[in-house]
């Protein structure tokens, strides 16, 4: 908020979960008193039912780049999501879809099991078989294959810019492993506190375990196990922790395999100054 105050900047959500009515405690999603009177865009964009796209969020952050861009604003993309993140900066092309192949095998795997569809990706796209390790990302691949004749990891994004997107400073906030792993702890015991437990029954109410990316989100799926009866209270909130470490931990590791990032010490009394200082070297 402090930098979006120096720099005339607007927020671009870029977590994936927080797109969705009413996950506000779990996503952390900032309260209208937290903004500080600076425009949000992204932020409950969903219901409950709809599956998240990165497609369609490409299309409408790069429109709300330049919408920014257009007041004389600074856009500030921020997030946990990395994909969605380098979706919007990236080039990036999507593979199609086919919903009738997808249903085809989908209802292949449940009867039979991935060992035949990570055979045939063996065979043509090795590299996907070694990165995917869950039954929709195999389908997916497949799926792809399928549909386009190329392997699914060819149509991984490149760390090139989009040429619609620069200029662009990317930051990331850099923090002493042991105290995040406090802070994350910390952080989950105050949801409790402020009533987490009661958002997650309206959203149960509203269907939120069968929804098909919010019912995916960390913390949800561990109070919806409590809620019904496959979890004691502090199983699902050490379950939370351990999961929002583990995540973590992976944001870090894509992150930082990309070396445009320029990483600052978040819990430096001047990380502003040295961001702004960034950003009239780097930007100009």
């Amino acid at each position: 908020m402090s930098l979006a105050k120096v720099l005339s900047g607007e927020v671009i959500n870029a977590d994936s979960m927080q797109f969705y009515r009413g996950m506000n405690i779990g996503t952390a999603k900032a309260t209208m008193a937290e903004r500080q009177g600076v425009t949000h865009h992204l932020l409950d964009i969903y219901d409950l039912h709809v599956e998240a796209s990165v497609a369609e969020f490409q299309q409408l952050a790069r429109h709300k780049v330049t919408e920014i861009r257009a007041r004389d604003h600074a856009p500030i993309l921020t997030g946990g999501s990395g994909l969605y993140v380098r979706a919007v900066l990236d080039t990036l092309e999507f593979p199609p879809t086919d919903p009738e192949l997808r249903q085809a095998l989908t209802a292949h795997v449940a009867a039979h099991g991935t060992e035949e569809l990570v055979a045939e990706l063996q065979q043509v796209d090795p590299d996907s078989v070694r990165r995917l390790h869950d039954d929709r990302r195999i389908i997916r691949a497949v799926e792809v294959y399928r549909l386009t004749g190329r392997p699914f990891s060819s149509f991984m994004p490149k760390r090139e810019y989009h040429p619609d997107i620069p200029p662009v400073l990317q930051i990331g906030l850099r923090i002493d492993r042991a105290v995040l792993h406090e802070r994350i702890a910390a952080r989950v015991h105050q949801m409790m506190e402020d009533g987490w437990l009661d958002e997650v029954q309206r959203l149960k109410e509203q269907g939120l375990a069968q929804a098909p990316t919010a019912s995916r989100a960390i913390g949800y799926r561990q109070m919806l196990e409590y809620l019904a009866g496959n979890m004691t209270k502090a199983e699902a909130i050490d379950s939370t922790i351990v999961a929002t470490r583990r995540f973590a931990r992976r944001q870090e590791t894509w992150f930082k395999a990309d070396p445009r990032v320029h990483w600052i010490d978040a819990e430096s009394e001047h990380a502003e100054e040295q961001i702004i200082s960034l950003l009239k070297s780097h930007l100009g």
